[in-house]
């Protein structure tokens, strides 16, 4: 199993949900890097469960212990090692997991590919809770890239059926983005946020759970940054999104609308501003030929509702191989959204950086 991230800085990954501790390891940062280790915390505190009734009530700091890699806030250039110790497991709750897998998990796969060894409390290794690793990258990467003048920001396009207002593609403003990192609920439309919620605890009530789209933002990228065919800013972000557990689907800029569209529509055509040469539209979410074109890089990305739910579920028995009814135990997010948003600006983050070093 490959928990390995990145082309010029390696992040690698390691841990599991009801194990020790989670962590991670960054190799190739350069030495003499300050980092704000608050500004650190607080990306861990957006992504932390227990603090709403939208997330699961587990309760854990998410306090990341920096190992090696920084002395008094600066980086020597040794790879960067960090862990976070688990607290609030309990185990027991998945004992009946063991030979029954949950229906939209990664239980049974794992069990043939691991031959039955792989760890399912709490997901093991394929579980959310692997995403605070890549939160503390992300909170890394955004404070080099912050002195490069790349900002990075998101909001809850959609929960269930509920739509918040879309970015103005064109025109994102660094306060705006930062303003959203400020929320744990971001959203551009403060009236959608009830609505949202409301979808969140119906589905909590059920037992059930919902899922949504995050739309994400990056701002001040140089042009031409990236590559054409396999090098594409696209493919490097949309393979790094997709290690994040729970999302099933991405798109750049306008993506599937598109189709819909006339050529002379879709293309984003071309100005003089302030003597530099600017873009009237970003249909193409700020990528052309797999390279940034110096609009807003946007794109959003698809979050299933989480797979482990209270409602009984038809799933077998891999002892027996007999139909069996499930019930999960436990204490689940009945929506992992509002919780995702850090780990998809994370993801976003380290990509770009990798890409610019």
């Amino acid at each position: 199993m490959s928990s390995v991230l990145g082309d010029n800085i390696r992040l690698s990954v390691f841990g599991e949900s009801h194990g020790e501790a989670i962590g991670c390891v960054i190799d190739g940062l350069p030495a003499g890097i300050a980092l704000d280790t608050q500004k650190i915390e607080k990306e861990m505190k957006r992504r932390a469960p227990g603090k709403d009734k939208t997330s699961t009530p587990r309760a854990e700091a998410d306090i990341p212990h920096i190992l090696s890699g920084v002395l008094n806030n600066v980086t020597t250039g040794a790879p960067l090692a960090m862990i976070i110790n688990n607290t609030n497991t309990k185990s027991d709750d998945y004992d009946n997991i063991m030979a029954v897998p949950r229906p939209g998990h990664s239980d049974y796969p794992a069990y043939v590919k691991y031959g039955g060894k792989n760890d399912v409390r709490g997901g093991g290794h394929f579980s959310g809770r692997l995403t605070a690793p890549l939160v503390f990258a992300g909170a890394v990467a955004k404070q080099i890239l912050a002195d490069k003048g790349i900002t990075i920001g998101s909001h809850i396009l959609k929960i269930g059926t509920v739509c918040d207002d879309e970015f103005d593609k064109i025109n994102i403003s660094k306060t705006k983005l930062e303003a959203l990192t400020d929320n744990f609920f971001s959203v551009l439309n403060p009236e959608k946020e009830k609505e949202m919620r409301s979808v969140i605890e119906e589905a909590r009530l059920k037992g059930d759970s919902a899922g949504g789209i995050i739309e994400c933002a990056a701002i001040g990228l140089p042009v031409g940054l990236g590559g054409n065919m396999f090098d594409t800013v696209e493919s490097k972000l949309a393979s790094a999104v997709f290690g994040v557990p729970a999302v099933k689907g991405i798109q750049f800029g306008a993506g599937f609308k598109l189709a819909e569209m006339a050529g002379s529509t879709a293309n984003d055509a071309y100005f003089i501003k302030n003597g530099r040469v600017a873009l009237k539209s970003n249909n193409n979410g700020g990528v052309l030929g797999g390279m940034a074109t110096g609009a807003p890089l946007v794109f959003s990305v698809v979050i299933k509702p989480t797979p482990s739910v209270s409602v009984p579920q038809q799933s077998v028995n891999l002892q027996t191989m007999r139909d069996e009814t499930l019930i999960v135990n436990g204490r689940h997010d009945p929506c992992i959204v509002p919780r995702a948003l850090p780990v998809i600006e994370g993801v976003c983050a380290f990509e770009i950086l990798d890409m610019m070093m």
